[in-house]
């Protein structure tokens, strides 16, 4: 995954700039010696760690790369290289979620735990998933009455009856470990996952935050949306029509998921063309005519929305600046690995908000999907992170992605659930 540095000449770096068809939105950076040289042989292997994790062709940085002291940086590489991190992304929402229940997380712990397990070989797997098990299936016995009073009064009632099907789902599970039925494994575990994360989000009671008055009145999803994208396939006679879910989350990111539900809402995105398709990202969002974004009609301006960013840890998002910014450059201080986000670009179909590459309050329409995931690095410990508005995943059909090409269309894309978190809607207004 480092072939995109490893040229002696010089590596191309795509932002994740809006597109603009009447121009080239990619940066140089040369990397060979001599007087040219804009990086020393230490700010390569900085560059070379940085780029083994989710990214290969990260975005231009913006800032001289002789501006800071590098001496700080090598001592501190090893935080680049720890982990594992979290890749699957329903594990990412589901620890999202703004509840803080450790009964429920030591329930869930094990059975995220059984996809390392599988990773062995043969039936040799199943007694690392059996240990698995038999410690959800402990936690879930010793905590229920901590779990149960972590559940919203108004969810009650389903999480009760969630707790139970999930306890019923371990024994099925611990039966087909006995039968050595190593490929039912898999499917029980993404069930019984389904219900954890269905009691967790009950345990979520109404929005946990005020957003930002000078925002307020924007469209904002408080709480979760799921949409499905389909997009026709050109050219490819190994893929037809695909349907992507896709689980937006509000609770992290209101002002980015409302907007984007707002937009589909108008259908803005129906017969919208693909618009990058590098092995990179897959982008689009990008309407035809000069505008780089939406146009409202009510106002015959372009809306834009600010960068919104999610710290772990923290009670509300914060808007309009860069991790990067607020807690010092990153090859200084390393402030940018230290601070988690919450929605990170872990996952194999992260979606995030394209923005012109100086303004970090100039999203409005256009998308991208990661086509990467993390391999070597932890979570935030690369130069995305808290530099996009990073607002859902792809949880269904997610390694299509990688078939799509400039051209394909999406055909349209509907929210199947959580329309009912979607206040302040824009399209109810106008058009």
């Amino acid at each position: 995954m480092a072939a995109a540095l490893a040229s002696s000449r010089c590596c191309r770096r795509p932002s994740l700039l809006t597109i603009d068809r009447r121009r080239s939105s990619v940066a140089r950076c040369a990397l060979s010696g001599g007087k040219g040289n804009s990086f020393s042989w230490k700010e390569c292997a900085i560059s070379v760690a940085l780029s083994v994790g989710l990214i290969t062709v990260p975005p231009t940085f913006g800032w001289s790369a002789h501006a800071y002291p590098l001496e700080p940086v090598i001592p501190d590489i090893s935080v680049l290289i720890s982990g594992p991190p979290i890749k699957d992304p329903g594990a990412l929402l589901r620890y999202a979620l703004p509840i803080d229940n450790k009964a429920i997380r030591e329930v869930q712990k094990p059975l995220e735990d059984i996809t390392d397990s599988l990773k062995v070989s043969g039936v040799r797997a199943l007694d690392s998933v059996e240990r698995n098990v038999r410690q959800a299936s402990r936690a879930l016995t010793n905590g229920r009455s901590l779990i149960l009073s972590g559940l919203a009064e108004s969810k009650r009632a389903n999480g009760e009856k969630t707790l139970d099907k999930l306890a019923v789902g371990l024994e099925e599970l611990q039966r087909i470990i006995e039968d050595r039925n190593r490929n039912a494994v898999a499917p029980k575990q993404k069930e019984l996952l389904n219900y954890v994360g269905t009691v967790e989000e009950d345990m979520v009671d109404g929005f946990p935050y005020e957003v930002p008055e000078e925002y307020n009145n924007m469209p904002l999803l408080k709480g979760r949306a799921t949409v499905d994208m389909t997009v026709k396939i050109k050219d490819n006679p190994n893929v037809e029509d695909c349907v992507f879910r896709i689980v937006l989350d509000g609770y992290n990111a209101p002002v980015t998921s409302g907007n984007f539900v707002d937009l589909v809402e108008r259908k803005f995105y129906d017969g919208m063309e693909i618009q990058r398709a590098d092995g990179f990202v897959v982008q689009t969002g990008d309407p035809e005519g000069p505008a780089e974004g939406f146009i409202d009609p009510s106002t015959g301006k372009s809306r834009t929305i600010p960068l919104e960013i999610m710290v772990d840890g923290d009670k509300a998002p914060i808007y309009g600046e860069t991790l990067e910014s607020l807690y010092g450059h990153a090859f200084q201080e390393l402030g940018l690995y230290k601070a988690q986000t919450k929605l990170p670009f872990n996952a194999f179909g992260t979606m995030a908000m394209a923005r012109e590459e100086f303004d970090d309050n100039s999203a409005s329409s256009q998308v991208f999907w990661l086509l990467k995931e993390s391999e070597l690095t932890p979570s935030n410990s690369n130069i995305l992170d808290g530099r996009y508005s990073v607002f859902g995943y792809v949880t269904e059909n997610e390694d299509f992605l990688a078939d799509l090409k400039v051209g394909d269309v999406i055909e349209s894309i509907q929210v199947v659930s959580g329309l009912d978190n979607l206040v302040n809607p824009s399209y109810k207004i106008v058009g």
